[in-house]
C-alpha cells in the first residue's frame, strides 16, 4: 500500500502523535497527502489553490524542529487546508468564493485559522472551494465551478465550506477550516459524512477589519471540519482563546479533549425533527429519529419537543439573507474604494439570485434593520426557552439528501421538499437559527440514507458549554462509529 493510501484516513491527533514521536516525519506525510490530491482531487474539485511549495518547505523546518529541541505545537507537521472565502494567508490568492475578477487577487492579511494552527505547527496545503460571497448552502461558483460529493460525485458537497468538507471526506486533509454564518460549517458536513463544529460565539476570535465587530450579524465563525470528535477537539484547542483585536472574544480556558472522555449519563435531550416550521425529507427523518435513540442508550432522557417557532420558515431565511447582506455590500464598497467596482464593472461574476437580494440590501433602512433583529430575538429566546429544562436540543443539519450539480455554476437547494416552497439558497438549512442565537453546535454523521448518501444530525448546547456537545458527540461516535462509511469514498472510481 502506498503511504498516500495509508496515512489517508489517519486521523489528527494520530498523526500528530506519530510524528512528535519520530514514528513519521512531516516531509514524508505532506509529501504523501500532496500526492492524494493530485491524484484524487481533480474528481472532486474540492482544493482550487495549492501551496505544495511553501508546504514542502514548511514540513522540511517541521523536521529540523523535532530535533532541534524547539516546543511543538500540538499540530505540528500536520497538513491541512484552509477555505476559499474571507480567509487569508498572505501571498495566497483570495477569490471570495469564485469571483472571476478576484481569480489574481492577493490579500497580506491571516485570517484566524490560518495564523493559529499553523501557529501550532500545521502545515498549510492549499484552499478549497466555496460559493460567491459564502451566500448559500450549496458549493458552486462561476470560476471554478462546483466542488463533487466523495459519497457520489454527480452530487454537490454542501456549503459554504464545500471544498474543505469533500477534502475531508475524501482523505486529501486530515481536517480543514470552515467558516459558518448560517451553517456554512454543518451543512457541508451533514452532506459529506463528517463532523463539523462550531463554537459558541466567542470561543474562536473573528478578526475583522475595518468593522471589528462584523462578525455578530449574524454570529460568525471559524472552525474545524474533521472526520472524529477528537479530532474537532484538538483543532478547537489551537483555534480557540482571547484576541485582544476582537472585541467579542471571549478569555476562558476550556478542556475540549477532555470533555471528549465525559459521561453523559444523565442529561436531558431535546428532540425536534423539524425546528417546528421545516419541511424535512422523511429520509433525512428515518434515519435521524433512529440515531437519536443513540443517547437512550448513554443514559440520556430523550423527549421530542416543540421549540416555540412562531413565524414560517420562508419568513425567516428572508430575515437571515437580510442580516448577511450589509457585510456583503460592506466588502464590496471597500473593493470599490480601491478602484473596484464588483457590482458594477462586473455583475456577470455573480449569480442572479445574489444580485437580488444585494439590490434590496441598498434599498433597506435602519429601521428595516432594526426590525429583522427583533425577529432574530424570537428566535433566540425560543431556543434559550428549551434550555430551560434541556441540556441538549437535537434536530437534523438539513432537510434533504445532496442535490446533483448544476451544469452552469450556479448550484443551488431544493425550492421546495414535501410540497412546501423552501429558499433554495438557504430554506432547507435548520442551521441558521443557531447563528441568530449563537449558541454552540455541531453537525454529526448519523448514518447513511438508502441511497448510501450522509445524513447529519444537528446537537446544540446552551450558549458556552460547548463541553456538552462535544461530549454528546463523542458518546455518540462510540455507540455509532461512522468510520467505515469512508470506504464509500476511498473505493470511488477515478475516471
Amino acid at each position: 500500500m502506498k503511504l498516500s493510501e495509508e496515512l489517508s484516513y489517519m486521523s489528527t491527533a494520530e498523526l500528530a502523535r506519530h510524528i512528535r514521536s519520530a514514528q513519521l516525519s512531516p516531509v514524508e506525510v505532506v509529501n504523501a497527502f500532496i500526492e492524494r490530491i493530485e491524484e484524487r482531487n481533480p474528481s472532486l474539485n474540492a482544493l482550487v489553490y495549492f501551496g505544495f511549495d511553501e508546504a514542502r518547505q514548511r514540513a522540511q523546518e517541521a523536521e529540523r524542529a523535532l530535533t532541534s529541541g524547539e516546543e511543538l505545537g500540538v499540530l505540528h507537521g500536520v497538513p491541512t487546508a484552509m477555505k476559499d472565502l474571507f480567509d487569508f494567508k498572505p501571498g495566497w490568492k483570495s477569490t471570495f468564493g469564485g469571483i472571476r475578477a478576484l481569480k489574481d487577487f492577493v490579500m497580506d492579511a491571516y485570517c484566524v485559522f490560518a495564523e493559529r494552527v499553523e501557529r501550532e505547527g500545521a502545515i498549510l496545503l492549499g484552499k478549497t472551494n466555496s460559493p460567491v460571497m459564502g451566500y448559500r448552502g450549496t458549493c458552486d461558483n462561476y470560476l471554478f465551478g462546483p466542488s463533487r460529493n466523495p459519497f457520489d460525485v454527480t452530487r454537490n458537497t454542501g456549503g459554504s465550506s464545500g471544498g474543505s468538507a469533500a477534502a475531508v471526506a475524501d482523505g486529501l486533509v486530515p481536517f480543514a477550516e470552515g467558516t459558518d454564518g448560517g451553517g456554512s460549517i454543518r451543512i457541508p458536513a451533514s452532506w459529506c459524512g463528517v463532523y463539523g463544529y462550531k463554537a459558541s460565539f466567542g470561543r474562536v476570535p473573528f478578526v475583522s477589519r475595518p468593522n471589528a465587530f462584523g462578525g455578530d450579524t449574524p454570529f460568525l465563525t471559524e472552525g474545524p471540519i474533521t472526520r472524529t470528535v477528537e479530532d474537532a477537539a484538538l483543532v478547537l484547542t489551537a483555534l480557540s482563546g482571547y484576541d485582544s483585536r476582537d472585541p467579542l472574544s471571549l478569555d476562558e480556558e476550556v478542556d475540549y479533549l477532555g470533555a471528549t472522555r465525559r459521561s453523559i449519563s444523565g442529561m436531558r435531550i431535546a428532540y425536534s425533527p423539524n425546528f417546528d416550521v421545516f419541511p424535512v425529507d422523511a429520509r433525512v427523518t428515518n434515519v435521524v429519529e433512529k440515531s437519536v435513540r443513540a443517547f437512550e442508550e448513554a443514559g440520556c432522557h430523550v423527549e421530542e419537543v416543540e421549540v416555540g417557532i412562531r413565524r414560517d420558515q420562508r419568513e425567516l431565511s428572508d430575515v437571515w439573507c437580510r442580516l448577511i447582506t450589509p457585510l456583503n455590500l460592506a466588502t464590496f464598497e471597500g473593493f470599490k474604494e480601491q478602484g473596484l467596482d464588483l457590482l458594477g464593472d462586473h455583475r456577470e461574476d455573480f449569480p442572479p439570485q445574489y444580485l437580488q437580494w444585494m439590490e434590496r440590501g441598498y434599498e433597506m433602512s435602519a429601521l428595516d434593520f432594526y426590525r429583522d433583529q427583533e425577529i432574530r430575538t424570537e428566535v433566540h429566546d425560543a431556543i434559550q426557552n428549551v434550555f430551560k429544562d434541556y441540556d441538549l436540543l437535537i434536530t437534523p443539519t438539513l432537510a434533504c439528501l445532496p442535490v446533483e450539480n448544476a451544469q452552469d455554476g450556479n448550484t443551488t437547494g431544493p425550492s421546495e421538499i414535501n410540497g412546501e416552497a423552501v429558499d433554495p439558497l438557504i430554506g432547507w438549512c435548520l442551521t441558521y437559527f443557531i447563528n441568530f442565537s449563537g449558541h454552540p453546535a455541531a453537525s454529526i454523521p448519523a448514518g447513511l440514507s438508502e441511497e448510501n448518501l450522509p445524513v447529519g444530525m444537528q446537537i446544540v448546547g446552551r450558549r458556552y458549554a460547548d463541553t456538552d456537545v462535544l461530549a454528546a458527540s463523542a458518546a455518540f461516535e462510540r455507540l455509532r462509529p461512522w468510520r467505515d462509511t469512508y470506504r464509500l469514498c476511498a473505493e470511488r472510481p477515478l475516471s
